[in-house]
Protein backbone atom coordinates (compact mmCIF):
# COMPACT_ATOMS: atom_id res chain seq x y z
CA UNK A 1 0.00 0.00 0.00
CA UNK A 2 2.55 1.92 0.89
CA UNK A 3 4.23 1.72 -2.81
CA UNK A 4 0.96 2.53 -4.22
CA UNK A 5 1.12 5.65 -2.04
CA UNK A 6 4.91 6.55 -3.40
CA UNK A 7 3.87 5.43 -7.68
CA UNK A 8 0.67 8.27 -6.88
CA UNK A 9 2.76 10.87 -5.36
CA UNK A 10 5.67 10.43 -8.19
CA UNK A 11 2.91 10.50 -10.56
CA UNK A 12 2.48 14.15 -9.55
CA UNK A 13 -0.39 13.77 -6.77
CA UNK A 14 0.30 15.99 -3.71
CA UNK A 15 1.51 13.94 -0.45
CA UNK A 16 -0.48 15.53 1.71
CA UNK A 17 -3.49 14.54 -0.49
CA UNK A 18 -2.96 10.61 0.99
CA UNK A 19 -4.24 9.69 4.28
CA UNK A 20 -2.77 5.56 5.06
CA UNK A 21 -5.05 4.23 8.22
CA UNK A 22 -4.14 0.66 9.68
CA UNK A 23 -7.41 -0.21 11.92
CA UNK A 24 -4.91 -3.29 13.46
CA UNK A 25 -4.53 -1.32 16.64
CA UNK A 26 -7.12 1.19 16.59
CA UNK A 27 -10.58 -0.90 15.84
CA UNK A 28 -13.52 1.12 17.47
CA UNK A 29 -12.00 3.78 15.27
CA UNK A 30 -15.22 5.01 12.37
CA UNK A 31 -13.98 5.91 8.92
CA UNK A 32 -15.95 9.16 8.99
CA UNK A 33 -13.90 10.10 12.29
CA UNK A 34 -10.32 9.28 10.76
CA UNK A 35 -11.91 11.49 7.29
CA UNK A 36 -13.06 14.20 10.08
CA UNK A 37 -9.13 13.97 11.61
CA UNK A 38 -7.44 14.04 8.43
CA UNK A 39 -9.79 16.95 7.09
CA UNK A 40 -8.86 19.09 10.32
CA UNK A 41 -5.44 18.47 10.54
CA UNK A 42 -4.24 19.15 6.32
CA UNK A 43 -6.41 20.94 6.17
CA UNK A 44 -8.22 20.08 3.07
CA UNK A 45 -11.80 19.15 1.52
CA UNK A 46 -12.39 15.87 0.62
CA UNK A 47 -14.82 16.93 -2.11
CA UNK A 48 -13.00 18.52 -3.92
CA UNK A 49 -9.89 17.82 -6.10
CA UNK A 50 -7.84 14.34 -5.49
CA UNK A 51 -7.42 12.27 -3.16
CA UNK A 52 -5.49 8.79 -1.86
CA UNK A 53 -6.95 6.84 0.96
CA UNK A 54 -5.28 3.69 2.08
CA UNK A 55 -7.13 1.80 4.64
CA UNK A 56 -5.35 -1.35 6.01
CA UNK A 57 -6.69 -4.36 8.39
CA UNK A 58 -9.78 -3.53 7.28
CA UNK A 59 -11.87 -6.17 8.37
CA UNK A 60 -10.89 -5.22 11.92
CA UNK A 61 -13.40 -2.84 11.60
CA UNK A 62 -16.89 -3.73 12.63
CA UNK A 63 -19.39 -2.72 9.84
CA UNK A 64 -17.02 -1.55 7.24
CA UNK A 65 -18.90 -2.92 4.38
CA UNK A 66 -21.41 -0.37 4.98
CA UNK A 67 -19.25 2.60 5.83
CA UNK A 68 -17.18 2.19 2.71
CA UNK A 69 -20.47 2.01 0.24
CA UNK A 70 -21.25 5.55 1.85
CA UNK A 71 -18.04 6.60 1.36
CA UNK A 72 -17.86 5.54 -2.07
CA UNK A 73 -21.35 6.98 -3.11
CA UNK A 74 -20.63 10.30 -1.43
CA UNK A 75 -17.20 10.97 -2.67
CA UNK A 76 -16.62 8.88 -5.55
CA UNK A 77 -15.46 11.80 -7.94
CA UNK A 78 -12.87 13.05 -5.74
CA UNK A 79 -11.50 9.87 -3.85
CA UNK A 80 -9.97 6.52 -4.55
CA UNK A 81 -9.92 4.09 -1.77
CA UNK A 82 -7.92 1.25 -1.58
CA UNK A 83 -8.72 -1.05 1.21
CA UNK A 84 -6.54 -4.52 2.56
CA UNK A 85 -6.27 -6.98 4.89
CA UNK A 86 -4.84 -10.40 6.13
CA UNK A 87 -8.21 -12.49 6.34
CA UNK A 88 -9.47 -12.49 3.08
CA UNK A 89 -12.47 -14.50 3.48
CA UNK A 90 -13.84 -11.61 5.46
CA UNK A 91 -12.84 -9.04 2.92
CA UNK A 92 -14.40 -11.18 -0.24
CA UNK A 93 -17.20 -11.97 1.45
CA UNK A 94 -18.40 -8.42 2.87
CA UNK A 95 -16.95 -6.77 -0.43
CA UNK A 96 -19.06 -9.25 -2.98
CA UNK A 97 -22.69 -8.93 -0.74
CA UNK A 98 -22.60 -4.97 -0.05
CA UNK A 99 -19.79 -3.71 -2.62
CA UNK A 100 -21.08 -5.73 -5.39
CA UNK A 101 -20.20 -3.19 -8.48
CA UNK A 102 -18.04 -1.08 -6.91
CA UNK A 103 -14.79 -3.00 -6.34
CA UNK A 104 -11.89 -4.42 -8.02
CA UNK A 105 -9.87 -7.33 -6.27
CA UNK A 106 -6.15 -7.98 -6.35
CA UNK A 107 -4.38 -10.96 -4.35
CA UNK A 108 -0.55 -9.83 -3.55
CA UNK A 109 1.21 -13.39 -3.90
CA UNK A 110 4.66 -13.55 -2.16
CA UNK A 111 7.68 -13.00 -4.10
CA UNK A 112 8.12 -15.03 -7.36
CA UNK A 113 12.02 -15.98 -7.96
CA UNK A 114 12.10 -13.25 -10.40
CA UNK A 115 10.60 -10.63 -8.51
CA UNK A 116 13.23 -12.05 -6.14
CA UNK A 117 15.98 -10.98 -8.18
CA UNK A 118 14.68 -7.22 -9.22
CA UNK A 119 14.43 -6.68 -5.04
CA UNK A 120 18.44 -7.93 -5.06
CA UNK A 121 19.43 -5.92 -8.55
CA UNK A 122 20.61 -9.31 -10.01
CA UNK A 123 20.97 -9.37 -13.38
CA UNK A 124 20.18 -12.84 -15.26
CA UNK A 125 19.94 -12.50 -18.92
CA UNK A 126 21.35 -14.24 -21.07
CA UNK A 127 20.93 -17.40 -18.58
CA UNK A 128 23.65 -19.06 -19.70
CA UNK A 129 26.08 -16.48 -18.64
CA UNK A 130 24.84 -16.34 -14.73
CA UNK A 131 24.28 -19.91 -14.16
CA UNK A 132 26.11 -20.63 -11.21
CA UNK A 133 25.15 -17.29 -9.64
CA UNK A 134 21.17 -17.83 -10.26
CA UNK A 135 21.93 -21.83 -8.82
CA UNK A 136 23.37 -19.63 -5.40
CA UNK A 137 20.28 -16.85 -5.32
CA UNK A 138 18.14 -19.93 -5.75
CA UNK A 139 19.03 -21.24 -2.53
CA UNK A 140 19.07 -17.72 -0.72
CA UNK A 141 15.74 -17.10 -2.12
CA UNK A 142 14.20 -20.80 -0.67
CA UNK A 143 15.25 -18.64 2.65
CA UNK A 144 13.42 -16.06 2.78
CA UNK A 145 9.78 -18.43 2.01
CA UNK A 146 8.53 -15.40 -0.52
CA UNK A 147 8.95 -12.24 1.69
CA UNK A 148 9.90 -9.20 0.50
CA UNK A 149 10.86 -8.05 4.20
CA UNK A 150 13.30 -10.95 4.81
CA UNK A 151 15.12 -10.61 1.05
CA UNK A 152 19.11 -10.83 1.90
CA UNK A 153 18.79 -12.13 5.43
CA UNK A 154 20.01 -15.27 6.24
CA UNK A 155 20.13 -15.24 10.06
CA UNK A 156 18.36 -18.08 11.69
CA UNK A 157 16.83 -16.10 14.34
CA UNK A 158 15.41 -13.34 12.52
CA UNK A 159 13.64 -15.57 10.59
CA UNK A 160 11.94 -17.59 13.12
CA UNK A 161 11.22 -14.87 14.90
CA UNK A 162 9.66 -12.79 12.24
CA UNK A 163 7.76 -15.98 10.77
CA UNK A 164 6.93 -16.69 13.95
CA UNK A 165 5.04 -12.74 15.00
CA UNK A 166 4.07 -11.42 12.03
CA UNK A 167 2.60 -14.70 10.69
CA UNK A 168 1.61 -18.02 13.17
CA UNK A 169 1.08 -16.09 16.04
CA UNK A 170 -1.01 -13.23 14.11
CA UNK A 171 -3.22 -15.66 12.54
CA UNK A 172 -3.44 -18.44 14.72
CA UNK A 173 -3.25 -16.67 17.94
CA UNK A 174 -5.31 -13.55 16.91
CA UNK A 175 -6.99 -13.29 14.18
CA UNK A 176 -8.70 -16.94 13.44
CA UNK A 177 -10.20 -16.86 17.28
CA UNK A 178 -11.62 -13.17 16.49
CA UNK A 179 -12.81 -13.56 13.97
CA UNK A 180 -13.89 -17.46 13.65
CA UNK A 181 -14.00 -18.31 17.51
CA UNK A 182 -11.74 -20.76 17.18
CA UNK A 183 -11.11 -21.52 21.07
CA UNK A 184 -8.58 -25.00 20.75
CA UNK A 185 -6.17 -22.63 19.35
CA UNK A 186 -3.18 -25.31 20.57
CA UNK A 187 -4.68 -27.84 18.56
CA UNK A 188 -5.47 -25.80 15.11
CA UNK A 189 -1.13 -24.87 16.31
CA UNK A 190 -0.32 -28.16 16.25
CA UNK A 191 -1.98 -29.05 13.10
CA UNK A 192 0.29 -26.20 11.47
CA UNK A 193 3.15 -27.55 12.89
CA UNK A 194 2.81 -30.86 12.29
CA UNK A 195 2.08 -29.42 8.14
CA UNK A 196 5.46 -26.97 7.91
CA UNK A 197 7.44 -29.85 9.49
CA UNK A 198 6.11 -32.26 6.61
CA UNK A 199 5.67 -30.43 4.24
CA UNK A 200 3.30 -32.09 1.36
CA UNK A 201 1.71 -35.06 3.27
CA UNK A 202 -0.70 -37.17 1.88
CA UNK A 203 -3.84 -36.45 4.57
CA UNK A 204 -6.47 -39.42 5.56
CA UNK A 205 -8.77 -36.93 8.32
CA UNK A 206 -9.51 -39.44 10.38
CA UNK A 207 -5.67 -41.24 10.70
CA UNK A 208 -4.44 -37.26 11.27
CA UNK A 209 -7.59 -36.03 13.27
CA UNK A 210 -6.70 -39.83 15.84
CA UNK A 211 -3.45 -38.37 15.96
CA UNK A 212 -4.29 -34.64 16.40
CA UNK A 213 -7.38 -35.91 19.35
CA UNK A 214 -9.66 -34.11 17.03
CA UNK A 215 -13.40 -35.24 15.40
CA UNK A 216 -12.73 -35.09 11.75
CA UNK A 217 -14.98 -32.66 11.58
CA UNK A 218 -13.15 -30.33 13.50
CA UNK A 219 -9.97 -31.08 11.42
CA UNK A 220 -11.31 -30.66 8.47
CA UNK A 221 -12.91 -27.42 9.56
CA UNK A 222 -9.40 -25.74 10.78
CA UNK A 223 -7.30 -27.01 7.49
CA UNK A 224 -10.11 -25.16 5.69
CA UNK A 225 -9.53 -21.93 7.99
CA UNK A 226 -5.90 -22.04 7.31
CA UNK A 227 -6.40 -22.40 3.27
CA UNK A 228 -8.50 -19.42 3.60
CA UNK A 229 -5.92 -17.39 5.77
CA UNK A 230 -3.34 -18.34 2.97
CA UNK A 231 -1.31 -20.67 5.26
CA UNK A 232 -2.25 -23.89 3.72
CA UNK A 233 -2.67 -25.44 0.12
CA UNK A 234 -4.05 -28.12 -0.55
CA UNK A 235 -3.53 -30.58 -4.01
CA UNK A 236 -6.34 -32.89 -5.04
CA UNK A 237 -5.36 -36.18 -6.81
CA UNK A 238 -5.21 -35.70 -10.43
CA UNK A 239 -8.23 -37.20 -12.93
CA UNK A 240 -10.55 -35.96 -15.13
CA UNK A 241 -13.74 -36.61 -13.82
CA UNK A 242 -14.01 -33.67 -10.92
CA UNK A 243 -16.07 -35.95 -8.57
CA UNK A 244 -12.92 -38.63 -8.74
CA UNK A 245 -10.74 -35.43 -7.95
CA UNK A 246 -12.84 -34.93 -4.80
CA UNK A 247 -13.35 -38.04 -3.22
CA UNK A 248 -9.51 -39.24 -3.74
CA UNK A 249 -6.61 -38.45 -1.32
CA UNK A 250 -5.39 -34.94 -0.90
CA UNK A 251 -1.75 -33.33 0.40
CA UNK A 252 -1.21 -30.51 2.26
CA UNK A 253 1.63 -27.77 1.55
CA UNK A 254 2.11 -25.04 4.25
CA UNK A 255 2.45 -21.64 2.34
CA UNK A 256 5.43 -21.10 5.21
CA UNK A 257 7.78 -24.07 6.33
CA UNK A 258 9.29 -24.13 9.98
CA UNK A 259 12.51 -22.28 9.88
CA UNK A 260 14.37 -25.70 11.41
CA UNK A 261 13.27 -27.04 8.18
CA UNK A 262 14.73 -24.77 6.08
CA UNK A 263 18.28 -24.98 8.09
CA UNK A 264 18.61 -28.84 7.69
CA UNK A 265 21.26 -30.31 5.97
CA UNK A 266 19.75 -33.61 5.24
CA UNK A 267 19.02 -34.78 2.00
CA UNK A 268 15.25 -35.79 2.56
CA UNK A 269 14.89 -32.00 4.25
CA UNK A 270 16.39 -30.34 1.31
CA UNK A 271 14.43 -32.81 -0.99
CA UNK A 272 11.10 -31.25 1.31
CA UNK A 273 11.98 -27.73 0.63
CA UNK A 274 12.53 -28.07 -2.52
CA UNK A 275 9.18 -29.86 -3.66
CA UNK A 276 7.76 -27.42 -1.06
CA UNK A 277 9.21 -24.02 -2.88
CA UNK A 278 8.07 -25.06 -6.51
CA UNK A 279 4.76 -26.31 -5.58
CA UNK A 280 4.08 -22.92 -3.90
CA UNK A 281 5.60 -20.60 -6.46
CA UNK A 282 3.50 -22.79 -9.59
CA UNK A 283 0.66 -22.02 -7.43
CA UNK A 284 -0.31 -26.24 -8.32
CA UNK A 285 -3.87 -27.52 -7.85
CA UNK A 286 -3.16 -31.32 -8.77
CA UNK A 287 -0.83 -34.23 -7.40
CA UNK A 288 -1.27 -37.53 -9.17
CA UNK A 289 -1.11 -40.99 -7.32
CA UNK A 290 -2.31 -44.74 -8.83
CA UNK A 291 -3.27 -46.87 -6.65
CA UNK A 292 0.18 -48.97 -7.63
CA UNK A 293 1.72 -45.83 -6.43
CA UNK A 294 2.95 -44.20 -9.20
CA UNK A 295 3.25 -40.78 -8.11
CA UNK A 296 3.63 -37.29 -9.98
CA UNK A 297 4.74 -34.21 -7.86
CA UNK A 298 2.37 -32.11 -9.66
CA UNK A 299 0.35 -31.72 -12.54
CA UNK A 300 -0.56 -28.15 -14.16
CA UNK A 301 -4.01 -27.48 -16.14
CA UNK A 302 -3.56 -24.86 -19.05
CA UNK A 303 -5.87 -26.14 -21.39
CA UNK A 304 -4.19 -29.45 -21.18
CA UNK A 305 -2.60 -31.40 -18.39
CA UNK A 306 1.44 -31.05 -17.40
CA UNK A 307 2.83 -33.38 -15.22
CA UNK A 308 5.85 -32.44 -13.20
CA UNK A 309 8.37 -34.15 -11.31
CA UNK A 310 10.32 -32.29 -8.89
CA UNK A 311 13.47 -34.05 -7.51
CA UNK A 312 16.36 -31.99 -5.68
CA UNK A 313 18.81 -34.78 -5.69
CA UNK A 314 18.71 -38.01 -8.03
CA UNK A 315 15.70 -37.78 -10.50
CA UNK A 316 13.38 -40.84 -10.94
CA UNK A 317 11.11 -40.72 -13.89
CA UNK A 318 9.04 -44.01 -13.29
CA UNK A 319 6.18 -41.78 -12.27
CA UNK A 320 6.57 -39.24 -14.79
CA UNK A 321 6.01 -41.99 -18.01
CA UNK A 322 3.17 -43.97 -15.82
CA UNK A 323 1.21 -40.30 -15.89
CA UNK A 324 1.86 -40.11 -19.98
CA UNK A 325 1.20 -43.50 -20.72
CA UNK A 326 -2.46 -43.26 -18.54
CA UNK A 327 -3.55 -39.97 -19.77
CA UNK A 328 -1.61 -40.14 -23.52
CA UNK A 329 0.56 -37.05 -22.99
CA UNK A 330 3.74 -36.55 -24.47
CA UNK A 331 5.70 -34.06 -22.78
CA UNK A 332 6.43 -33.81 -19.35
CA UNK A 333 8.99 -31.84 -17.16
CA UNK A 334 11.41 -32.69 -14.73
CA UNK A 335 12.25 -30.29 -12.14
CA UNK A 336 15.88 -30.62 -10.98
CA UNK A 337 18.37 -28.77 -8.25
CA UNK A 338 21.13 -28.87 -11.52
CA UNK A 339 20.41 -31.61 -14.01
CA UNK A 340 19.59 -30.35 -17.28
CA UNK A 341 18.95 -32.80 -20.54
CA UNK A 342 15.93 -33.96 -22.53
CA UNK A 343 14.71 -37.37 -22.87
CA UNK A 344 13.04 -38.97 -25.67
CA UNK A 345 11.23 -42.42 -25.89
CA UNK A 346 8.19 -43.92 -27.82
CA UNK A 347 7.65 -40.65 -29.21
CA UNK A 348 7.08 -38.95 -26.01
CA UNK A 349 9.24 -36.41 -24.38
CA UNK A 350 10.35 -35.72 -20.79
CA UNK A 351 12.50 -32.34 -20.42
CA UNK A 352 14.82 -32.29 -17.30
CA UNK A 353 15.44 -28.50 -16.28
CA UNK A 354 17.57 -27.38 -13.35
CA UNK A 355 14.74 -25.30 -10.65
CA UNK A 356 16.20 -21.71 -11.60
CA UNK A 357 16.07 -21.71 -14.94
CA UNK A 358 12.48 -23.47 -15.19
CA UNK A 359 10.75 -20.30 -13.20
CA UNK A 360 12.83 -18.14 -14.84
CA UNK A 361 12.01 -19.60 -18.52
CA UNK A 362 9.00 -22.19 -18.98
CA UNK A 363 7.11 -21.59 -15.89
CA UNK A 364 5.27 -18.89 -17.32
CA UNK A 365 3.92 -20.85 -19.89
CA UNK A 366 2.82 -23.63 -18.44
CA UNK A 367 1.06 -21.91 -15.44
CA UNK A 368 -2.64 -21.78 -14.87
Amino acid sequence: MLKIAQDAIEDGLDPRAVLYFSFDEFRESQIRDVLREYETLMPTDLGSGRHLLLLDEIQKLPGWEDQLKALYDRLRKTLKVIISGSESLFIRKGSRETLAGRLFEFTIRPLSFREYLNFREVKFEPLELHEKELSRHFDEFLLIEGFPELVGLKDKTVLRKYLRESIVEKVVFGDLPTLLGVRDVSSLESLLNVLMDEPGQLVELSELAGELKLSRQTLSNYLTYLEQCFLVRKLYNYSKGRRKVERKLKKYYPTIVSVDLLFRNDELSKSRIFEWALINQLRAEFFWRDPYKNEVDAVLTNGKAVPLEIKYGRTNLHGLRAFMKRFDIDSAFAVSRDREETIESNGRTISVIPAFKFMLKRADTIKV
